[in-house]
């Protein structure tokens, strides 16, 4: 079995979008959330692999693919899912897992309303679905010329630092700083600035996500960290109250469980997909 990932790039809806692959098996898709890429399942790649055919994706405007401006592409929830089912179709996979966080959670939710044909069953970790009171810097961000200004100006590698320490991670958490530091490299241009003010503009409005929730076929679990400061875990009930056939497992965690407890977040998804799959 191969043991590490292998990156390339693929070409969907136009976008070069980098994915890294690694393991054999059922086809399982991850996709990250805002602000970060891949790289945020590094610590989950390997022990998935033993079972599944993992596929991580850097979505438009982050990590590694292609940043185009928005008057190219619409960075909307709904247009990354089309790239996404591209990234499928390109791979040909087949009917997969999908797993996303988050912004990659919308994104995840929306291909299977729009793509049953694709998803065999979903993992929803911490998925941007509901309206959130959300804390005062992503607040900031939001707004249409404060917030632009803020991220394209003044939103340092300290300040990104910081919001992923205060906000993504529960306090005393072990992520790299090696990690985060990556995320802002990939950041830190104009074009992915712009792709991200564009996605937060875009994330004002969940109603669109929202309706879609009684349409998804597919088996779901809604994984989310009890310590999460980001979104509030308290949403989680309502979403599998919405979804025609999911659970709900919380972890020890904040906004990120698959970087801040790997372990357990293997343990979760694995028994959720290979017990349906048994």
């Amino acid at each position: 079995m191969q043991h590490t990932p292998v990156s390339r790039d693929v070409a969907a809806r136009g976008i070069r979008t980098r994915i890294a692959e690694i393991g054999s098996g059922p086809p399982l898709l991850l996709l990250h959330g805002l602000l970060a890429s891949s790289n945020a399942f590094d610590s989950v790649l390997a022990p998935l692999a033993q079972s599944f055919h993992v596929i991580a994706v850097d979505l438009p405007g982050f990590g590694d693919s292609e940043k185009p401006p928005p008057t190219r592409f619409s960075y909307s929830v709904e247009s990354c899912a089309e790239v996404v089912a591209d990234v499928i179709a390109a791979l040909d996979l087949g009917r997969c897992h999908l797993a996303g966080h988050a912004l990659g959670g919308a994104v995840a939710l929306t291909l299977a309303a729009q793509h049953a044909e694709f998803v065999d069953h979903l993992v929803l970790v911490a998925p941007w679905v509901h309206p959130q009171h959300l804390p005062r810097t992503m607040r900031v961000l939001q707004l249409p010329v404060l917030g632009t200004f803020v991220l394209k100006q003044l939103f340092t590698r300290t300040m990104f630092r910081a919001f992923f320490d205060h906000h993504v991670y529960a306090p005393g958490h072990g992520v790299p700083a090696a990690r985060i530091n990556r995320y802002y490299d990939a950041f830190n241009s104009p074009s992915a600035r712009e792709s991200t003010r564009a996605y937060l503009g875009n994330l004002t409005d969940t109603r669109p996500i929202v309706a879609r929730l009684t349409r998804i076929k597919a088996p779901s679990l809604i994984v989310w960290g009890r310590a999460d400061s980001l979104l509030n875990p308290q949403a989680a009930p309502k979403i599998v109250r919405q979804l025609p056939h999911a659970q709900l497992e919380y972890v020890d965690s904040g906004h990120s469980p698959h970087e801040e407890d790997p372990d357990t977040f293997v343990q979760v998804v694995e028994r959720f997909l290979l017990d349906e799959r048994r």
